[in-house]
């Protein structure tokens, strides 16, 4: 058994919040009752109308998405900018998994299925991250090594798995680092840099987890397979 909310955030229809909040307000009835109360347990052979809607358990997908400078990681905008989900051909309720900013380009994960996407964002998971930083400045071995040491962000320490020094070229006064991280706090690599005086000019993530972008393109993206699925959830029970 499963709480009604959950249900109803896998079905598609709503997010889990959203499906609190209808519980709440009396929009949905269990096998001819109205449910109210927030944990209820239901199964799906159980008979749940949503706002007179009947849900049923959707089939999920999984995407790996190489995502392009200037696109919101939602499923909406209000200022009508493109968003992630603009670049989809499906009837399923697809969302991004975690966010990447609006300058930032590369690897995101998109799906249907709540449950495989609170696991990945969980920081207990501590699920990788590869990004590649283009920097303003020519970065030092000493900046490196207090990146690696630890940084404060939000009153919390964060260590990243790895900073590596790709390239640099003092004539155009930039340089190249890959850093590995498994938080997911807001701007998170782009403070990182700044707290030891850089800023980043471009950020793509290479890679989440075991997902390389490959030969993807920017703007492409490619349905997970049976067994890289597995694999995520392996990471992450």
């Amino acid at each position: 058994m499963e709480r009604l909310q959950k249900v109803i955030a896998l079905s598609g229809i709503a997010s889990r919040r959203k499906a609190e909040e209808l519980i709440k307000n009396g929009d949905v009835i269990v096998n001819g009752e109205v449910v109210t109360k927030l944990g209820t347990k239901v199964t799906y052979s159980d008979d749940i109308l949503v706002c007179g809607k009947k849900i049923e358990k959707e089939e999920k997908e999984y995407y790996l998405f190489n995502k392009p400078r200037g696109v919101i990681c939602s499923t909406s905008d209000d200022k009508g900018r493109k968003v992630v989900v603009d670049y989809f051909n499906s009837n399923k309720r697809l969302y991004p998994v975690g966010r990447l900013d609006y300058d930032t380009t590369g690897a995101l994960i998109v799906t249907n299925d709540g449950n495989l996407s609170n696991l990945i964002m969980h920081p207990k998971n501590e699920i990788e991250k590869v990004y590649i930083a283009k920097l303003n400045g020519v970065i030092k071995g000493a900046e490196i090594n207090k990146i690696k040491s630890g940084v404060i962000i939000d009153n919390v320490k964060c260590v990243p798995k790895k900073v590596k020094l790709k390239n640099f070229n003092v004539k155009k006064n930039t340089s190249i680092v890959e850093i590995i991280i498994t938080e997911g706090k807001n701007h998170e690599v782009k403070r990182i840099f700044e707290s030891v005086g850089f800023f980043v000019d471009k950020l793509k993530r290479e890679r989440i987890a075991f997902l390389s972008l490959g030969n993807l393109k920017s703007g492409e993206y490619r349905k997970l397979n049976p067994k890289e699925v597995k694999q995520l959830f392996n990471l992450v029970k």
